[in-house]
Formats: C-alpha cells, structure tokens, sequence
C-alpha cells in the first residue's frame, strides 16, 4: 500500500470512529446542524488540499527524500561525523521536535496580529466537532507547510518519522475536536499525556485567556512545560462559550466564502 493510501485510509478511518462516537454520545447540543456548519468546514479542506498539491505536490515526505540525498540537516551532519545514532531514537527525536515545532507555531499564530487573522477561522467556528480540527484557512495550511519542511530540513528528519509524524498530528487534531467526552476517570488518566476534548475546548473558549492556553495538538506535555495548562474553563466543562465574540454572523462562520474572507475583514 503506497504511502497516501496509508493515510488516507488511517485519516478516514478515524474520522469515521469520531463521527459516529459523536452521532452516539454528543458531549454538547450544538448550536447548528451538521447541515449548516459541515458543507463549509468540508469545503475548505477541499480547498486547503488542492492549493497545497498545486504548490508543493512532492509533499513533507519528498521534502525529508530531498534532504536525505543531498545530506542536509543535523542526523546527516552527525552521519558524516561518525557520530551512529540507532535509527529508532532518529525517527523518536524527529517526531517530538516536530511536535514541539507545531506547538510553537501554534503560539506564535494566536499572539502575531497578521498569523491570527488566519488562525481565527479555526477559532471562528460556533461549534465544536470533529469537523473544527480540519477548519484551516488555506493561507495558514502554506504557511504552515513552509515551517514543517523548514523544519524538516533542518533535522535532515527522515521520511518514515514524517509520515508517522503527519499521521499522529492529523488523527489527533480530529480525536481531540471532537464533541465527545472520555469518562471521567479516564479522561484524568488521558490527559498527562494526550490533549483531550476536555482540554481542547477550553482552547477553543471565547476567554481569551482561555483561547491563548493548551496549545498542544497531540500531547500535553508541551503546554505544562512551556506554562500555558489550563486545566479547567471558568465556565465549567458544560458551559463553555465556543467561538471568537466578534464573529456570531452564521453567514460568515458558517459559509465557505465567509471563511475565506476572514482574513481580510477588521475586527
């Protein structure tokens, strides 16, 4: 099985477990149907996966294939040193940095003015399911394509340690958006290690201290290191208020073309 048959197959599988696990045990009454909010959320995945073909077709893997022949990076540097590193702690090593890096873009996207005005279609939708951890403007997803292979170059990561890594990041952000619960005593177990939906939506809470907290899309070691946990919302698990105060027009946080426009709109 090739490569983006692996993904794919592993991305809709998840996908699939969330959806009916939310059709099953919804966490919250949404404030508008999947009829309303999914078309758009849907769309802009859509949108997002063929401007980032028409731009870099050869994807992250073909980043770490290209980095890999000519020697770049820091394994490759070792590599030609004599230093031998265990392959198992090269790709252990890649996958964390890459984490710590996409928490850290993270960050930086809620607190630079220009990088929010992109993060805040995320942050803009009204509701909170599996669907949210796809929402992405397109300028973000480039953006964000450009700092993992920059990354990636860097480490002279290697190509199976992206792929893993590209699987983790994908299935965690749809396990961790979903309007779903873990039970409670599992969830507290969960939760020193992986970002749950307990934890994530906090993230997603119209507080702005709220907002700018729990920043990890896999686990949660990042945010109590780096300081910025929040364990529990002001409002209560049941009570968070979801989306962004300046954005409750349904014409804009529900419509495709309103997603796309958000950017570029004051606020």
């Amino acid at each position: 099985m090739s490569e983006t048959a692996w993904r794919l197959s592993i991305f809709l599988g998840v996908l699939l477990i969330m959806v009916l696990w939310e059709v099953v045990s919804p966490k919250r009454k949404p404030r508008y149907s999947r009829k309303q909010r999914w078309p758009a959320n849907l769309a802009i995945v859509a949108v997002d996966t063929v401007l980032l073909r028409i731009i870099a077709p050869v994807g992250l893997t073909g980043v770490a294939l290209v980095a890999s022949e000519n020697g770049w990076g820091l394994f490759n540097d070792l590599s030609r040193a004599g230093t031998e590193i265990p392959f198992w702690l090269v790709m252990v090593v890649s996958i964390v940095v890459l984490d710590i890096v996409i928490y850290w873009q993270h960050r930086l996207f809620h607190r630079i003015p220009l990088l929010w005005r992109m993060h805040r279609v995320h942050h803009a939708d009204p509701d909170f399911d599996v669907t949210t951890g796809l929402r992405f403007h397109p300028a973000e997803i480039v953006l964000s394509f450009f700092i993992k292979a920059a990354a990636i170059l860097a480490l002279g990561a290697p190509a199976l340690a992206v792929i893993v890594f590209e699987i983790i990041l994908n299935a965690c952000s749809l396990f961790n958006h979903g309007n779903v619960a873990l039970p409670k005593p599992l969830e507290k177990l969960v939760r020193k290690v992986l970002i749950t939906q307990e934890l994530h939506r906090i993230h997603h809470s119209v507080e702005k201290e709220e907002t700018n907290s729990n920043y990890g899309f896999s686990v949660s070691w990042w945010d109590h290191l780096f300081r910025s946990f929040t364990a529990k919302p002001k409002a209560g698990s049941d009570n968070v208020d979801i989306g962004l105060h300046e954005y409750r027009d349904a014409k804009i946080t529900t419509k495709l073309w309103g997603l796309l426009k958000i950017p570029f709109t004051r606020k």
